[in-house]
């Protein structure tokens, strides 16, 4: 530890603690003395954090928006020159184990070929948002959508998600505001959300 202290709000609340240098790993790759946030406070996260089974975070976002201008785990390992590409990919598991992949994609978790989208900024992973259908009608006005693996849940502004929430038989309403939607719900309608055309 260097004794530096770190804070950050994120959607579910704030956390806080102090920054340390290591040799951060990821699969086979390594980047030496690389600095980081060590978490001690986690109180403002609530109940989800709490009851989840998490051993931290890892922002995969740009370095525009990380705290302090501390290279985000990506930038890291990019600077050693290591990674085959400059990429990363997630496969979310469905009842079986997810993944994360550093430097390429696993070409046995999809068929077909990957469609580009252009970044509005280098900030978050913002892209435009051409058009959200909620089982086949037009909803919303948003024009941009951000693609986060770090979120758990959709978000949106409160008349889109209201007209989402009504056309789900099983959607119930929260303490918090927020929809729980049963994964096995099916009586839903096909979400569609159109992104580069």
């Amino acid at each position: 530890a260097n004794g530096t202290e770190f804070a950050i709000e994120y959607g579910s609340g704030p956390v806080s603690g102090y920054y340390s240098r290591d040799t951060m790993t990821i699969g086979e790759f390594k980047a030496e003395n690389y600095l980081f946030a060590e978490v001690d406070d986690t109180s403002g996260l609530g109940l989800g954090w709490t009851l989840g089974k998490f051993d931290g975070i890892c922002g995969m976002a740009w370095g525009m928006i990380s705290v302090d201008g501390v290279p985000t785990p990506l930038e890291a390992l990019i600077a050693t020159g290591d990674l085959e590409e400059e990429v990363f990919a997630f496969y979310l598991g469905d009842e079986a184990d997810g993944e994360l992949l550093i430097g390429g994609v696993d070409e046995a978790h999809y068929t077909g070929d990957f469609a580009y989208v252009p970044l509005s900024q280098l900030s978050y992973w913002e892209v435009a948002l051409d058009s959200l259908l909620v089982g086949g009608k037009a909803t919303g006005s948003t024009a941009k959508a951000i693609v986060d693996s770090g979120t758990s849940l959709l978000a949106g502004p409160t008349e889109d998600v209201e007209v989402i929430a009504a056309a789900i038989p099983s959607a119930k309403k929260n303490v918090a505001g927020e929809y729980i939607v049963d994964c096995d719900e099916t009586d839903a309608p096909d979400l569609t959300f159109t992104l580069g055309g």
